[in-house]
């Protein structure tokens, strides 16, 4: 029951939170921290009796028994359909992100949120719900309800609490994500109609479905609904530009929880299902899908470089990085798959603060103009140190998460495609220039003498400190999350390879 506990808690949570602003303005904030933070106890508390994670055999695909956690109850039994839910290393990685990161979005949201505090808070603790039911959900009808559910909330905290043109830019990323996903639905009930054509039984179970036998062109055409659907969200290009929208106009939190997690359910969905469940389609695929992952590193570059906003340079920064995932997963070897994961898990901490970052200055500043900032380094110093740190890490420095993450992917990217490993080598050139960028134009340069700035506090302080630490970690010693991580994907690419006769 501890899956099933972690969602409810959140769920339950955001309740309370609604109820609790009748008690001061500030209570929901402080129940929304707690609840998230109790989650993460009583999942910390659950996985420190399993047995060392290293040790552990490799999880088979189709075995559920394998896996670290597993738990599967009848739902509609007519169509097959479970409350079916399973851990293992990747999703625990996953689940561990989204709860912290969930925690840091809260902090994020303390000074930023004035009007409807319950109903945010609300909506940020339901957001991080469904996210976590994406992580763990493997009955497919479940998976795409959660798919569906962490939208809802995400909407009205963009379209409630963001700033100008919020309307805008909540009805794009609805749109966006809801038509992309109503492609997987399709994709999935024609999935589990030939399955049921060819045995006799109605199920939506992941673990029955990899089995499933279809032909080649209609394993295709099946791949690319998963494809696109996963891919609107990590966003790939073209399917980005929902992104810059989304992010410029989401408050703090909103941001925070975007480019933190919720891409990140893009990248564990190609993971995780668009490549095993199809994987002869996959690699006949992975040439158009590289090609697609170099064009997001560079051109999410090259539009970052030309942002005067800081959110939105932040955001088209996030297209870039996330071209590096789409690289790593269809390179499909262990190198550049551990790669992805590192850079789903160092991107989000970067990330977040960076946005967080933006955020602050915001609310100080009531604009996200970098012309009109310069010198803030020498109004606040703590914040400046901060974000240099942030945006030297975002960029790829060595000793860093981010860099271990990068020079994965490229390793493995080498060994299948020298030329596109070259070409997307660059992007690291094009990061340099525009995080660079954004610490010249905010930061640097002469001050002005008249502003009147307040510092990074205790509460922010703390909050950026755990995301340096883990930053930190992540690039001296990689080592723990490289052992969680290696043995799904050695199972994945084992998986994959029997079925394909050997051919990935």
């Amino acid at each position: 029951m501890l899956m099933i506990n972690l969602i409810l808690i959140l769920l339950i949570g955001g309740v309370v939170a609604i109820f609790s602003e009748r008690l001061g303005a500030d209570v929901p904030r402080k129940v929304a921290l707690a609840v998230v933070i109790i989650d993460l106890i009583y999942l910390l508390i659950a996985l420190s009796t399993i047995p060392q994670l290293e040790t552990l055999q490799a999880p088979v695909p189709s075995d559920p028994e394998t896996w670290l956690m597993y738990y599967s109850v009848e739902w509609i039994p007519a169509f097959g359909i479970k409350i079916e839910l399973a851990l293992d290393g990747l999703s625990m990685l996953m689940v561990l992100l989204t709860l912290i990161l969930g925690a840091v979005a809260v902090s994020a949201s303390w000074t930023d949120i004035k009007v409807r505090q319950g109903f945010f808070e609300a909506n940020l603790l339901w957001t991080l719900a469904g996210v976590l039911g994406v992580f763990m959900a493997l009955d497919l009808f479940l998976f795409f309800l959660f798919w569906e559910v962490m939208l809802i909330p995400m909407y009205f905290m963009i379209a409630i609490w963001g700033h100008e043109n919020r309307g805008y830019a909540a009805m794009k990323f609805f749109i966006f994500t809801q038509a992309s996903g109503l492609l997987m639905l399709v994709s999935i009930l024609a999935l589990v109609v030939i399955h049921h054509g060819n045995t006799g039984v109605w199920t939506f179970s992941y673990f029955d479905l990899l089995s499933a036998q279809i032909a080649a062109q209609t394993a295709f055409w099946l791949m690319l609904g998963f494809f696109v659907a996963f891919v609107v969200k990590l966003p790939g290009f073209p399917f980005h530009t929902w992104l810059p929208d989304a992010h410029t106009q989401a408050p703090t939190a909103g941001s925070v929880i975007l480019a933190g997690i919720l891409l990140k359910t893009g990248a564990y969905g190609l993971i995780r299902f668009a490549v095993p469940l199809f994987p002869q389609a996959s690699m006949e695929f992975a040439p158009v899908a590289l090609w697609l992952g170099v064009a997001g590193v560079i051109y999410g570059a090259i539009l970052a470089f030309g942002q005067t906003d800081f959110k939105r340079l932040v955001a088209y920064s996030s297209v870039s990085h996330m071209g590096f995932v789409l690289l790593g997963v269809y390179a499909w070897n262990i190198l550049a798959l551990q790669g992805a994961v590192m850079q789903m898990v160092a991107h989000g901490f970067s990330t977040a603060a960076l946005f967080m970052i933006a955020g602050s200055l915001q609310e100080r500043l009531h604009t996200r103009d970098m012309r009109e900032m310069g010198g803030l380094w020498q109004n606040m110093p703590r914040m400046g140190a901060i974000a240099m740190f942030f945006i030297v890490a975002s960029l790829g420095l060595p000793g860093l998460g981010n860099f271990v993450a990068e020079f994965l992917v490229l390793l493995g990217l080498f060994q299948v495609d020298r030329l596109l490993a070259v070409i997307a080598a660059l992007g690291l050139i094009t990061g340099a220039a525009y995080s660079l960028l954004l610490m010249q134009r905010s930061f640097q340069g002469e001050p002005d003498e008249t502003r009147q700035l307040v510092d990074f506090g205790t509460r922010e302080m703390l909050t950026m400190a755990v995301m340096m630490t883990a930053l930190i970690v992540l690039g001296i010693y990689p080592q723990p999350i490289l052992d969680i991580s290696r043995p799904v994907v050695e199972s994945l690419i084992s998986f994959s390879s029997i079925v394909t006769g050997g051919s990935l």
